[in-house]
């Protein structure tokens, strides 16, 4: 098992930067694909990135392919998505995910989930 803790959070003006982080507990991170979700007011949680367990594979949403960045380096047991060109409707709280499995789409298919960090971007 793992235990996923997200930060990095906050306030940034549409067309900013901002990177959010996902620590990861125990010896075992590097066998776990992981995932970036997120969930607006009155939304479902819908994918947003996602990387396999070496970290060589990445996925991402079309709404932010081209703009985020997913990466990991397992001997630091962290996850990092860097988004660029930000916009109003990339606001949502934003979780890490972890599956044994492949890096899957679908929220069903992670485990384990950090307790989430809050993005904000202004107009």
């Amino acid at each position: 098992q793992v235990q996923l803790v997200e930060s990095g959070g906050g306030l940034v003006q549409a067309g900013g930067s901002l990177s959010v982080s996902c620590a990861a507990s125990g010896r075992t991170f590097s066998i776990y694909a992981i995932a970036w979700f997120r969930q607006a007011p009155g939304k479902e949680r819908e994918f947003v990135a996602s990387i396999n367990w070496s970290g060589g594979s990445t996925y991402y949403a079309d709404s932010v392919k081209g703009r985020f960045t997913i990466s990991r380096d397992n001997a630091k047991n962290t996850v990092w998505l860097q988004m660029n060109s930000l916009n109003p409707e990339d606001t949502a709280v934003y979780y890490c995910a972890a599956t044994r499995g492949n890096y899957y789409q679908s929220a069903l298919r992670y485990d384990f989930w950090g307790q989430g960090t809050q993005v904000t971007v202004s107009s």
